[in-house]
């Protein structure tokens, strides 16, 4: 174990950690990059309802503004998440605008509901604030400890299938299909005679696929930065394929700067949101809330511990109880995020899944979310370079750590079918619901149901249950 040699290294800690400057850079960029697609994706998502021709709120006017303010609140929330987890909790993971979350408030709150974009944001704020309280006294960690060990061993293969999964749609090698739900990009659609209309997504997938095993390659010997090495290469192989597009840049930020301190900084809608409808009553108005809050404060909270479980295990940051180290800080720095992030105009900030990506760069100090944040800063003047890069050279990372991930499988216990169940509906129901949430709920609700059917009674943690039933109420009476 090293000493450290300078206050940089007094304060993160790398050296002790067995990292460097060097690979904690290269980590803090690998998970930026594997994470930017979120800066194209929330504002597109949380703007989208205004576009929609017929909807009681649509403006195109509207729209663009939203856009614009939303892009820079998701630089600044995951900015603000991020360098948290950096200075304050000391961790290599990385926090933005959750996928699944802000379909979410887009599709269901907005669109389905009929609330706006500014109302909407009213519900992240009081779920962060939520987080903020439970969290502060100890209600979330005590949360974490109430997972059956069964189930915290399950949680990291079974983000290593839900990443692998990702990447694999991201970069087109996976598609939906109407018999199959999904399918493999059919590579022999060039032969139906519209080249044209195919060869894009057959170009994405072998891309992928080409990428896949250049990063492999490149770990298999021993290369330094491997990662963002087979990214950039990746990258560049993608110009003669027609993938990498290089197109004019557009550095012009006054614009969206502007949009944001009009339509999305500190422009929270409470009297909107807890206004009577026509026909309605105060208590059907709270309680339309309450569920709300109630809605996206689970997945939130169980994507995220999920997501801290998982990635602490693969960079060996869990103590003898398989529980994260500094799990305390990083859900505080979780809450802060998701409370502050609704205040700079975007939906739901959570510790991400892509913060694997880093882990496995070998990321294994706050400096690698120091790096990652700042990036996220930057991103506000140099997004326009980084959406260069093609999802299909950033998706092969994701199947990567999947692989990582997925080795993990050798510590659940498949001997009892008490445990073995549990811990099977919490690997499968992750990536074939697109939901880490999803995932620890069905293995909370089994554990639960099959101790007790058992009379193995004691097994059965009260707070335990208390979130399954909790789950099951979701399940029931709230869409998601």
């Amino acid at each position: 174990m090293s000493k450290p040699k300078n206050a940089l290294d007094r304060y993160f800690g790398y050296s002790e950690r067995g990292s460097s400057i060097k690979t904690e850079v290269l980590a803090g960029l690998t998970t930026y990059i594997a994470l930017a697609y979120i800066l194209i994706l929330n504002p597109l998502y949380l703007s989208d309802p205004y576009a929609v021709e017929g909807w009681i709120h649509a403006d195109p006017i509207l729209h663009d503004k939203i856009y614009n303010g939303v892009f820079i609140g998701t630089c600044l929330g995951a900015f603000i998440g991020t360098g948290l987890c950096a200075v304050y909790a000391k961790v290599p993971y990385a926090q933005a605008p959750g996928m699944g979350l802000n379909a979410f408030f887009a599709y269901t709150v907005c669109l389905s509901m009929g609330y706006t974009y500014w109302q909407a944001l009213v519900v992240v704020f009081i779920s962060g604030c939520l987080f903020i309280l439970i969290s502060a006294v100890g209600i979330r960690e005590a949360i974490v400890k109430s997972i059956p060990d069964s189930i915290k061993t399950a949680i990291t293969p079974g983000i290593g299938l839900f990443i692998t999964i990702l990447g694999l749609k991201s970069g087109g090698v996976v598609v939906g299909n109407s018999a199959t739900l999904v399918a493999l990009v059919d590579f022999a659609a060039w032969k139906n005679g519209d080249v044209a209309a195919v060869m894009p997504g057959i170009m994405n997938g072998l891309l992928c696929v080409i990428g896949l095993a250049i990063i492999g390659f490149l770990v298999a010997k021993n290369i330094n930065g491997a990662v963002v090495i087979g990214i950039i290469l990746t990258t560049i192989i993608g110009i003669p394929m027609g993938v990498t597009q290089i197109g004019n840049l557009n550095f012009n930020v006054v614009q969206p700067v502007k949009d944001f301190f009009e339509v999305s900084f500190l422009k929270l809608d409470f009297a909107g949101m807890f206004a009577v409808k026509d026909g309605g009553t105060i208590g059907d108005t709270i309680l339309t809330v309450v569920l709300l809050v109630i809605s996206f404060s689970l997945v939130n909270m169980f994507d995220s511990i999920g997501t801290l479980l998982g990635a602490a295990k693969q960079a060996g940051m869990v103590d003898k109880d398989g529980n994260a180290l500094r799990m305390k800080e990083a859900l505080m720095a979780d809450a802060i995020s998701t409370a502050a992030g609704a205040l700079v105009g975007t939906s739901t900030v959570t510790t991400t899944v892509e913060s694997a990506s880093g882990i496995a760069a070998g990321g294994r100090t706050g400096l690698t979310s120091a790096v990652t944040a700042l990036l996220f800063l930057a991103s506000i003047i140099l997004a326009p370079i980084v959406a260069i890069i093609p999802a299909a050279a950033t998706a092969p990372v994701l199947v990567y750590v999947g692989v990582l991930m997925l080795s993990n499988v050798k510590d659940v216990d498949f001997s009892d079918m008490t445990n073995a169940i549990p811990a099977f509906c919490t690997i499968v129901f992750m990536p074939f619901t697109y939901s880490i949430a999803n995932g620890v709920a069905f293995g909370l609700i089994t554990h639960c149901l099959l101790k007790a059917l058992c009379g193995k009674f004691k097994e059965i943690k009260p707070l335990c249950l208390i979130v399954a039933l909790m789950f099951l109420f979701r399940y029931a009476f709230m869409s998601m």
